[in-house]
């Protein structure tokens, strides 16, 4: 039997949308209210869901003190409390969009998950916004 495990956590951060390479009136076109030059700020919600067996044993796909961990070590501890346009190496030079984000996280944990199989990330900014990066070619819903 495979079953999916999700596991929530959250983080706020900071960022601006903005193109060093356009006008200030082409990114104020473009991102609005986000060009804004002293930028803004998110309390995120991150989920992050596994597949697998569930263990005979335990009783679980796995061990959620192991997701946990990951999730801390590997998002909440380089996003939190960040600005993800300056403090972010991996983000430099990119607009830190909701789906830019979920990537991001997708990366800092697909070969970090030893047992079960990442399936899902998602990136929650608001409650009428969030972005998912999944398995390529597989349904994430």
């Amino acid at each position: 039997m495979i079953v999916e495990v999700t596991r929530r956590a959250h983080f706020c951060a900071g960022h601006r949308y903005w193109r060093p390479e356009w006008s200030l009136a082409k990114n104020r076109e473009v991102f609005g209210a986000c060009a804004n030059e002293h930028g803004h700020g998110h309390n995120y919600t991150v989920e992050v869901t596994l597949s697998g067996p569930v263990d005979p044993v335990t009783g679980m796909v796995i061990n959620l003190t192991e997701v946990d961990r990951l999730i801390q070590t590997h998002v909440i501890e380089r996003l939190d409390h960040k600005n993800l346009n300056t403090d972010v190496l991996e983000l430099a030079g990119r607009v830190p969009t909701t789906e830019v984000l979920a990537g991001f996280v997708w990366d800092q944990l697909v070969s970090r998950v030893t047992v079960g199989r990442l399936i899902r990330v998602r990136v929650c900014e608001s409650e009428d916004l969030w972005a998912e990066r999944g398995l390529a070619g597989e349904a994430t819903s």
